[in-house]
Formats: structure tokens, C-alpha cells, sequence
């Protein structure tokens, strides 16, 4: 039966049809295959009604929108001005600045095309102009942008907790220090690559430019300390943090900025309504696939498989970090984080992984795949801005994915660099 499931699944993958209608058909048939059609028309609709069935699934829509509420409120200029200023006169600068900024954008938005979109519009012709070469500005706008699902608040991060019964906070607690990492090697790639390009230097404030950048600054960067200190000291739980960041969103862009009408609502809540729509299909339909492996006991048989193989738990965690790198880059990361995460979960549960460590490593590792072909999202929205092809920049992103699988590395095989601050929270 697993075989038919199998060749089904990636049958409909070839042939085009959505994700989110694979994985529900894929289900279906694993439902089929295994008794009557009463069994079928009960189980399906129960099983896609059980998978959405979440109270912290509903933070994701409010992240969004919030997320939109700032971008179209002027807050992304305000953070790459202030960017700039901090990357200071270095060499590759404005390259610098574009890794800085995505780091403040993670903390509103956490989505890599978000930020991908929002950072790209302004800086890759803005470095095209300053002498960078158009596909080095696109490669590390769509690199950096995958520190945004990495930092909290992060969408993948709720999906991963909701799903396995892992603390949302404990996530967003845990995902700060392997953000910064990612950022730290990012930028020691931008700087070698500056260096041996020779691209210019960044700007030269003064103190004064420096604290009047700050100022401007100030709201956005309120935003994320307001939501995950609410989270960390205990007073509202991660949906009600989302609730809250849509609020404060609405009072900046309405009353202080000024930049947002009522007007500009409407097609704010359409979009956040598709992309949330979108993904909770994927999850709905992946609720029927998942039960039906669970209940043929496939997760165990393929941990089974695995311990077997090796005994030694550095291998099996490679094996994993392989199979997820590999999966992530031919596959929806959503559906991937629903599908792989109840198969591999209790296998590293079963190597000594604390299941909050497991998620920022399940996390990263699919985020990498957004910028790696075929199908990474980030990648295409930077070839859509900038006009170069996909094999274009595909070829002038390698040095930024080995930066970061390395960094995936790091934080899979140091566990402290995650589980730091959630120790220290009480997670």
C-alpha cells in the first residue's frame, strides 16, 4: 500500500497538480486501499477537519497580516535606511545592510518572501546603481531573506508546534541564536566576496545621522520586542502575541506614520486570505496522509529502518539533515514540515534531540531549500525583481548556500546554540 501511495504522490507532482491537492488525493487513496468507502467518506473529511483543528494555526493569519500592514506602512524604507547606517563604511556596505535589514524584517514578518519582496524592491537597484553586480545584489537579498522564517515570529515555527505538540514559545525563544548565526556567516561570505570584487564602501554617518537613523527606526523595532517579550515573560501566549501585533501594526500605519488608509485594507486582507488559505489547504490535506501512515505505523518502520542502519547518532542525524536539504528542494518546505515532521520527529526524539532543538533544525533546513533551485520561492521572486534568469542567479547563490547549510550544521550539531535561551525562559 505505502508503495502505491508513493508512486501516486509523485505521479501528481510531475504532472502539475497542486500540492495541496496531492497530498489530500494521496491520502484518499491510502484511505481506499485500506477498507470500505464508508472508512473513506468518514475518515477523509474528519481527518482534514482534525489537521486544522489547532487554536495556534490562527497566529498565522495575524502574522501576516501584520506583516503586510507594515510593509505597505513605509516601515521597510525606515529599516533599510537604518541598516545602511549601522553596516557604516565597510567595504560591500550596502551589501551588508541588505543581510542587517532582513535581520529587523524577520521580527515582523517571519516569511522569506516577504522579505525577499519588501528588502528587494528597494536595495538590489539601489546596489545595481552603486556598482554591484546585479546577480551578487540578488543573491543576497534572497539569501539573507531566509533568516526572516529563522528569527521569531515564524510561520514554519507555529506549523512545526501546533503539529508535533512542541512549545511555540519554547520555538521563538530558540530560533534567535541560530538566526544570528546564519546572519554572522552571511556576512562573512559578503565581506570576502566585496573584498575580492572590489565593491565600494558604505555610507559615512556622522553620531548624529546615526541617532537620528535610530529614531526613525524606533517603532518598527518596537514591534518585535513588544511581541516576544509579551511571549517570553508570560503575559499572552503566541496567538494572542499575533492578535497584538496587528494592532499595534494598525495604530502605527494609522495614527502615527499616517501611511495607510482604510482603503488600503481591503486588498491587504485578500492577500493575507490567500496565502493563509493556501497553506492551511496543505495542512488539511496532509491531516488525511499523515493518519493514514500513522496507522500502517510507517514513521516507525522507517526509524526502525534507520536505527538499523547505524547506531550512531551524529550519522543518523546527517542522514536526516540530507533527506530533509533534498526533499526541501523539490517540495512545497509547508508540506514537507507536515509530511516529514511526524516521520522524523520520534527519530530524533530517539538519538536524544530535545524536540524544541529538532524543530529550529527541521525548521532551517527546509528554509534553505527556498533558495535553492528548482523550486525556490525566494529565488524566483529575486529573479522576478532584478530580470536575471533562474540559472543566473542560481549559479551566483552557491557561496551563500554553502554559508548556510554550514550554519544548519552548526546548530544541528551544537544544541546549546538553541537551547540557550528557551533554558533560560523556562521552556
Amino acid at each position: 500500500m505505502f508503495l502505491s501511495i508513493v508512486i501516486v504522490f509523485f505521479a501528481l507532482l510531475a504532472i502539475g497538480v497542486p500540492i495541496g491537492f496531492t497530498l489530500g488525493l494521496s491520502g484518499i487513496l491510502g484511505l481506499y486501499l485500506m477498507g470500505s468507502g464508508v472508512t473513506l467518506f468518514s475518515m477523509a473529511p474528519l481527518q482534514y477537519f482534525s489537521g486544522l483543528d489547532m487554536f495556534t494555526l490562527m497566529a498565522m493569519p495575524f502574522f501576516i497580516f501584520a506583516g503586510e500592514i507594515m510593509n505597505k506602512g513605509g516601515i521597510t524604507q525606515r529599516l533599510v535606511r537604518f541598516s545602511n547606517i549601522l553596516a557604516g563604511n565597510i567595504r560591500g556596505g550596502l551589501a551588508h545592510a541588505n543581510i542587517i535589514a532582513s535581520v529587523f524584517f524577520a521580527g515582523m514578518t517571519g516569511a522569506a518572501v516577504s522579505d525577499t519582496a519588501a528588502i528587494g524592491t528597494m536595495l538590489i537597484p539601489a546596489m545595481k546603481d552603486d556598482g554591484y553586480d546585479l546577480d551578487f545584489s540578488a543573491a543576497v537579498t534572497a539569501a539573507s531573506s531566509i533568516i526572516g522564517p529563522t528569527i521569531p515570529p515564524s510561520n514554519m515555527m507555529v506549523i512545526y508546534g501546533s503539529l508535533m505538540n512542541v512549545s511555540i514559545a519554547g520555538l521563538f525563544a530558540a530560533g534567535f541564536l541560530p538566526g544570528l548565526v546564519l546572519a554572522a556567516l552571511l556576512m562573512v561570505m559578503t565581506a570576502y566576496l566585496s573584498w575580492k570584487r572590489g565593491y565600494p564602501k558604505g555610507l559615512k554617518t556622522t553620531f548624529k545621522e546615526k541617532i537620528l537613523g535610530f529614531k526613525d527606526a524606533i517603532i518598527p523595532l518596537l514591534m518585535p520586542v513588544i511581541i516576544l517579550g509579551g511571549i517570553l515573560s508570560g503575559i499572552f501566549t503566541p496567538t494572542e502575541a499575533a492578535a497584538v501585533a496587528v494592532f499595534y501594526a494598525m495604530i502605527v500605519g494609522f495614527f502615527v506614520l499616517k501611511t495607510i488608509t482604510p482603503k488600503d485594507l481591503v486588498p491587504m486582507l485578500i492577500k493575507t486570505a490567500r496565502i493563509t488559505g493556501s497553506v492551511f489547504l496543505i495542512i488539511g490535506a496532509a491531516g488525511i496522509l499523515s493518519w493514514v501512515l500513522a496507522i500502517n505505523q510507517v514513521p516507525q518502520a522507517i526509524a526502525a529502518f534507520l536505527l538499523e542502519t547505524t547506531g550512531n547518532p551524529k550519522i543518523i542525524l546527517l542522514l536526516i539533515l540530507i533527506l530533509m536539504l533534498i526533499v526541501g528542494m523539490f517540495m512545497d518546505i509547508a508540506a514537507a514540515l507536515i509530511i516529514l515532521g511526524p516521520i522524523l520527529h520520534p527519530i530524533a526524539m530517539s538519538i536524544g534531540m530535545a524536540p524544541i532543538h529538532f524543530g529550529i533544525v527541521m525548521v532551517l533546513s527546509l528554509n534553505i531549500a527556498l533558495m535553492t533551485p528548482p523550486v525556490g520561492a525566494c529565488l524566483f521572486v529575486a529573479c522576478s525583481i532584478s530580470k536575471l534568469s533562474l540559472w543566473q542567479l542560481s549559479k551566483a547563490i552557491w557561496p551563500y548556500i554553502i554559508m548556510e547549510v554550514l550554519a544548519l550544521f552548526i546548530v544541528a550539531y551544537v544544541p546549546e546554540i538553541s537551547l540557550f535561551l528557551p533554558r533560560l525562559f523556562g521552556f
